[in-house]
C-alpha cells in the first residue's frame, strides 16, 4: 500500500519528537511491504516566522493532498508572552481544524502496568482504566461569534454557539465507538446552566434511542471532572462539547502517569489529523530530552484508523510497551534510581524492536 502523509513538525519539541515517528513508521513499512511518501511543511510559530500566516496555504494544500497528516506540536513564548500579539501560533491549529473539517477529537486514556505508579492517583483506582474521549471540535466558545472586546477594552466577551447538527454528527460518532467497545456513553454537559447544553442534552436523548444496546448517562461536566478522578475505569466512550473536551482530556492525561504517552487523532469531512495531545515544550527545544511516544501512538493510530493497517498499528503498540516494560524511557517517565535516555536512544530502540519482530 502506498501511504501519502503530511507531516507538520511545529514548533518546539516537535522536530526531535516528529523525527522518532517517522524512523518507526519507515521500519513499519518496510517490514510490511508499504510505500511510505511524506512531505513537511510549515505550521504554528515558525510558520508566522517564515510567511507571517500560523496556517499558510501551501500547508493546508499540502495537508488536502494527503491521505492523512501527522502532526507534532505548536506554541512559543515568543507569542505567549505577548498579550498583544494580533497573530498567535495556536490560530494555526485551530485554522487547520476548521478547513480541514476536523470536527471530532479522539483521544484514548489507556494505563499502562509499568507506569502506573507513575501516576498521582492510587494504583487500584487507575490500574485497567481504559477510555475514549471524544470532543467537538469546531462549534462552542472557541468558534462562537461575536467575540472580542468593548471599544474602552474593558469588557471581552465570547461566545458559545451549537447547532443540531454539529452534536448530532458527533453524538452518533461517539455510539458507533461505543458498538465497537463496552457499550456505553457518557454524554457530559452543563445543561442546568446553559442553553447549548440543554441542546446537546435533547439531541442526545434522541439519538440514543437508535442504540439500544449502549447504555447511556449523562453527567455536568463538574461531576464528570470529579469522576474521571474518582473511578475512572467507570468511563468507556465519554463525548462532550469543544471546552469540556479540551479540558477533561487533559485531566484525563494524568491517569496514565505522563502527558506525553497520550495520542490523539482529528478526523471530519476531509483529511485525518494525528498528533500527540502534549505541547511544544519549548524549553526542552533542542535538548534531546522529549518523550516521543505519543507521536509514535499517534502514528499508530494514523495506520490503523487512516488506512485501516490493524496489524502495522498492534506491531507500534507493543514496541512502545516493550520499550516500557524495559524500562528504556526518557527522564519523565524513568523510574527514581533507573537509567533514562535520549529521545534519539528511544527511537533507535523502537526502530530495532520493529525490525526483529
Amino acid at each position: 500500500m502506498k501511504l501519502k502523509i503530511a507531516v507538520l513538525p511545529g514548533d518546539g519539541i516537535g522536530p526531535e519528537i516528529m523525527n522518532v515517528a517517522l524512523d518507526v513508521l519507515k521500519a513499519v513499512c518496510e517490514k510490511y511491504n508499504h510505500e511510505l511518501e511524506y512531505k513537511t511543511a510549515l505550521v504554528g510559530a515558525c510558520a508566522i516566522d517564515a510567511t507571517g500566516n500560523p496556517y499558510p496555504e501551501e500547508t493546508h494544500q499540502l495537508c488536502m493532498e494527503s491521505d492523512a497528516v501527522l502532526f507534532g506540536a505548536t506554541g512559543s513564548p515568543k507569542y505567549d508572552n505577548d498579550p498583544t500579539a494580533k497573530v498567535r501560533p495556536e490560530q494555526g491549529l485551530l485554522a487547520m481544524r476548521k478547513r480541514l473539517g476536523l470536527y471530532a477529537n479522539i483521544r484514548p486514556v489507556t494505563t499502562f502496568k509499568s507506569l502506573v505508579k507513575k501516576s498521582p492517583l492510587r494504583t487500584d483506582l487507575i490500574d485497567g482504566a481504559d477510555f475514549m474521549c471524544i470532543r467537538e471540535l469546531t462549534g462552542g466558545m472557541y468558534f462562537g461569534r461575536p467575540q472580542g472586546r468593548s471599544e474602552d477594552g474593558k469588557t471581552a466577551y465570547d461566545t458559545c454557539v451549537y447547532s443540531t447538527y454539529e452534536i448530532e454528527r458527533i453524538v452518533r460518532l461517539a455510539y458507533e465507538f461505543a458498538l465497537k467497545r463496552r457499550k456505553k456513553v457518557t454524554v457530559v454537559d452543563k445543561a442546568n446552566v446553559l442553553a447549548t447544553s440543554r441542546l446537546w442534552r435533547q439531541v442526545s436523548k434522541e439519538i440514543a434511542k437508535d442504540y439500544p444496546d449502549v447504555t447511556t448517562e449523562f453527567l455536568f461536566v463538574d461531576n464528570a471532572a470529579m469522576r474521571i478522578i474518582q473511578w475512572p475505569k467507570d468511563f468507556d466512550v465519554l463525548v462532550t462539547e469543544n471546552m469540556f473536551g479540551d479540558i477533561l482530556t487533559d485531566e484525563g492525561s494524568v491517569i496514565t502517569g505522563s502527558l506525553g504517552m497520550l495520542p490523539s487523532a482529528s478526523i471530519g469531512e476531509h483529511t485525518s489529523v494525528f498528533e500527540p495531545i502534549h505541547g511544544s515544550w519549548p524549553q526542552a527545544a533542542g535538548k534531546d530530552i522529549a518523550n516521543p511516544l505519543a507521536t509514535v501512538l499517534s502514528a499508530a493510530m494514523m495506520l490503523e484508523y487512516a488506512f485501516n493497517l490493524k496489524d502495522e498499528a498492534l506491531l507500534i503498540r507493543e514496541a512502545v510497551e516493550a520499550s516500557l516494560s524495559a524500562k528504556f524511557v526518557t527522564g519523565d517517565i524513568a523510574e527514581q534510581g533507573e537509567p533514562s535516555y535520549k529521545t534519539s536512544e528511544v527511537g533507535k530502540w523502537l526502530v530495532d524492536y520493529v525490525s526483529k519482530h
